[in-house]
C-alpha cells in the first residue's frame, strides 16, 4: 500500500472532508492545495480519453442440461397420465365389483358406469386437456430437441442462462481491458486510496444522489407472490371413481350405501383403492412423478360424508348440465336395514315409514334433484335444512325420532294405555336396551384381526380363523399382479397360495336379530294414573348446546346409528333435532288448521 501523504504543514497523516464545502483538511485543520472539485458532468469525452470496450467471447453458447428423468412425465402431460390411470384403476373397480355383488353385465356397459365416468371427467373445475403430447408437438414442430417427453424449456430459466452467459463473457474479457489500461493508470495507483475515496464521494453528483435514494424505496416495496397452482384438486381424488361407483349403482336402484363400499369392499381391499400402484401395469408406472404417485395412493379409505359430497355434486352437475336425472333411492330396503340395525321389528317399520312421509325426508343425492315444497306464502322455504343429509343417515334418524316418541330415551318409562296402542307390538325397553348394548360389545369388527382392541396386539394372541383371516387379507393387501408375481421357487413350491372364493369375507351379518336369536318381550300395558304414556313429555335436545348432557339410553342407540352408517354421532343428533323440529312445526300447523276449522264452524 502506498505511504500516507504528509501535511505540508505540521505533517498529520489524518485527512477528512468538510461535508459542506467540500474541502479537505488535516487533523490540525490546514486545507490541501492543489486540489479541484468538479461537479460538472462530462457528456463528450476528449480525443486522449481512454475508452473501455468489452471483447465478446467467441465460444457457442451451450444448452443448458437437463437432469430430470425423461422417462417422468410434468406439467399437463402428467395431469392427463393421471387420469388415465385413474381410468384404468376405475376399469378394475367396476370389474370386481360386478364380480363380488353379482351385478347385471349392462352395469359394465356403456349406458351406466362408463357413460357417468366420462360425465364426472367433463365437470371436472379444471379438465384433463385432450391429447396435450401431440398438440404440442404440432405447436413446436417434429424437428425439436425435447422430442422425447419433455416440452420446452421455460422463458424464466432460459433468460437465468443468457444472463450467466453475459457475465461469463464479461468476465472473459476483463483481461484484455485491464491491460490496455495499465500504462495509463500507473500513476493513480501510487496516490493514496483513503485521498481518493473522499475526492470520489465528493465529486458525485446530484442524480447519482438522487438515485441512491430511490433504490432502497423501490427494493422496500413488497413483491406480490405468486399463488401457486395446484396440480389435482378435491375432486380430482382417487375418491372420485368410488362415487361414480356409487352414482351408478344409484341408477340401477340398487339399495346400497356408502359404508357398503368403505368397510366391507375398501378396507377390506375386495376393490381396488388402497395402495392401486401394485395393481397397474408398468408401461403405466414408469411414468409418474412423486407427486402423482402420492396423489395416486390414498392413506385411508374416504368418509361417509366425503363419499356423499362427492357423488352430491357430480348429481347435481349432471343434472343441471346435461339434463341427466339420478333417481331416488330405493328406500325400502334400507329403511328395513336401518330399522333392523336398531333391533326394530315391522311395526317400528311402519311407524318411521308414516313419519319420513310427514317430515319429507329427501331420498335424493341433492335437494335440487326433489322436487320444491309447496309455497303457501311468500316467506316460505322452497326446501328444508339438511335436506342434502346422508340418505342412510336420514332414515336411521327417522328411525330414532320414532323410537323416542315410544319409548322417551330420558330415563323414564312410558307405557301404553290400551292393547290397541301400537306400542304393544314393540319389545320393552330394558329388552332393546340389552340386545343394543350387547351388538356393540360383540360387534364384528371388534373381534377382527383388524381391530384396535390391545387384547391383539400380537399375532400369539389369535386364534386359528383369526391367522387364517389374517394372512387371506395379507395375500389381497400385499401381493403385486400375476405378471410381476416371482418365477417358480422353493416356497412357491411347498407353501402354495390356497385358492380362495370370492366374496366371502362378508364378516358383518345382514340381520343381527336373527344371527343372535334374540327374544324380547312385548312392552307392558299401565293403566296407572301417573303412568307416561308413549309421546309426552317429549324432549328436543340442542346439538349447539356443548356444553349439554344426552341421556345414557339416547347416546347407546345414537352411537349405535351412527356406528351403523359411518359418520360420528353428533351428525345424527342434528338430524334428529331437525326431523323433531319439523314435527313440531306440523303439529302447530294442524291445531292451528283444526282451531280455524272449530271457529268457522261455530260462526
Amino acid at each position: 500500500m502506498a505511504p500516507r501523504r504528509k501535511c505540508a504543514v505540521c505533517g498529520s497523516k489524518t485527512w477528512h472532508k468538510e461535508p459542506t464545502s467540500g474541502i479537505i483538511t488535516c487533523s490540525e485543520g490546514h486545507v490541501l492545495l492543489n486540489y479541484r472539485n468538479e461537479t460538472q458532468e462530462v457528456t463528450e469525452l476528449g480525443p486522449h480519453a481512454v475508452r473501455k470496450r468489452t471483447l465478446k467471447s467467441g465460444r457457442k453458447k451451450k444448452e443448458r442440461q437437463s437432469k430430470a428423468d425423461p422417462k417422468l412425465y410434468h406439467g399437463e402431460r402428467a395431469r392427463f397420465h393421471y387420469f388415465q390411470c385413474l381410468q384404468v384403476i376405475f376399469r378394475m373397480q367396476v370389474a370386481a365389483l360386478t364380480r363380488l355383488w353379482d351385478l347385471p353385465p349392462e352395469f359394465e356397459a356403456s349406458l351406466i358406469s362408463r357413460d357417468v365416468w366420462a360425465l364426472n371427467l367433463a365437470l371436472v373445475p379444471n379438465p384433463p386437456t385432450t391429447e396435450p403430447i401431440l398438440r404440442a408437438q404440432d405447436e413446436i414442430g417434429d424437428d425439436s430437441p425435447s422430442g422425447s417427453g419433455n416440452f420446452a424449456q421455460p422463458p424464466a430459466v432460459a433468460e437465468v442462462d443468457s444472463s450467466k452467459e453475459e457475465v461469463a463473457d464479461e468476465e472473459d474479457a476483463a483481461p484484455f481491458s485491464d491491460s490496455s489500461s495499465s500504462s495509463s493508470s500507473s500513476e493513480t495507483e501510487s496516490e493514496d486510496s483513503e485521498l481518493e475515496e473522499l475526492m470520489r464521494d465528493n465529486s458525485e453528483t446530484p442524480s447519482d444522489e438522487d438515485d441512491e435514494l430511490e433504490s432502497p424505496l423501490k427494493s422496500k416495496l413488497p413483491k406480490k407472490a405468486a399463488r401457486k397452482r395446484r396440480t389435482f384438486g378435491r375432486y380430482d381424488t382417487p375418491a372420485s371413481t368410488i362415487s361414480c361407483l356409487v352414482l351408478a349403482c344409484w341408477t340401477l336402484r340398487l339399495p346400497v350405501m356408502y359404508k357398503d363400499f368403505i368397510r366391507r369392499l375398501l378396507e377390506s381391499y375386495d376393490l381396488p383403492y388402497l395402495d392401486p400402484l401394485r395393481l397397474l401395469p408398468e408401461s403405466l408406472i414408469r411414468h409418474l412423478s412423486k407427486n402423482t404417485v402420492q396423489a395416486l395412493s390414498p392413506h385411508h379409505a374416504p368418509s361417509s360424508l366425503h363419499l356423499h359430497r362427492l357423488t352430491s355434486r357430480l348429481a347435481r352437475l349432471m343434472y343441471s348440465t346435461y339434463d341427466v336425472y339420478t333417481p331416488e333411492m330405493n328406500a325400502a330396503p334400507v329403511l328395513w336395514k336401518s330399522v333392523r340395525a336398531l333391533y326394530g321389528t315391522p311395526t317400528l317399520y311402519v311407524l318411521t315409514k308414516s313419519l319420513a312421509r310427514l317430515v319429507s325426508i329427501p331420498l335424493t343425492l341433492h335437494r335440487s334433484l326433489a322436487p320444491a315444497l309447496v309455497r303457501t306464502k311468500k316467506r316460505d322455504p322452497a326446501f328444508h335444512k339438511l335436506d342434502n343429509a346422508v340418505p342412510e343417515v336420514a332414515l336411521i334418524s327417522a328411525v330414532i325420532v320414532v323410537m323416542k316418541m315410544v319409548y322417551g330415551l330420558d330415563g323414564s318409562p312410558r307405557h301404553p294405555l290400551d292393547a290397541n296402542d301400537p306400542a304393544c307390538a314393540l319389545p320393552a325397553l330394558p329388552d332393546l336396551i340389552r340386545a343394543i348394548r350387547n351388538a356393540e360389545e360383540k360387534s364384528p369388527a371388534k373381534d377382527s384381526f383388524m381391530s384396535t382392541d390391545p387384547h391383539y396386539s400380537s399375532v400369539l394372541d389369535m386364534d386359528d380363523d383369526m391367522i387364517d383371516d389374517y394372512l387371506q387379507f395379507c395375500e389381497k393387501a400385499l401381493l403385486p399382479r400375476g405378471d410381476r408375481m416371482p418365477a417358480r421357487n422353493v416356497t412357491t413350491d411347498h407353501f402354495p397360495l390356497a385358492e380362495t372364493a370370492p366374496g366371502s369375507t362378508d364378516d358383518e351379518p345382514e340381520d343381527p336379530g336373527h344371527s343372535n336369536q334374540l327374544v324380547m318381550d312385548a312392552a307392558s300395558i299401565d293403566r296407572g294414573p301417573d303412568a307416561l304414556r308413549p309421546g309426552q313429555h317429549y324432549h328436543i335436545y340442542n346439538t349447539q348446546d356443548i356444553l349439554g348432557t344426552v341421556p345414557e339410553d339416547l347416546e347407546l342407540v345414537v352411537a349405535r346409528a351412527a356406528q351403523w352408517a359411518g359418520v360420528d354421532d353428533d351428525y345424527v343428533l342434528g338430524v334428529v333435532e331437525r326431523f323433531e323440529r319439523r314435527v313440531v312445526t306440523w303439529m302447530e300447523r294442524t291445531r292451528r288448521k283444526e282451531r280455524n276449522a272449530r271457529t268457522s264452524a261455530s260462526e
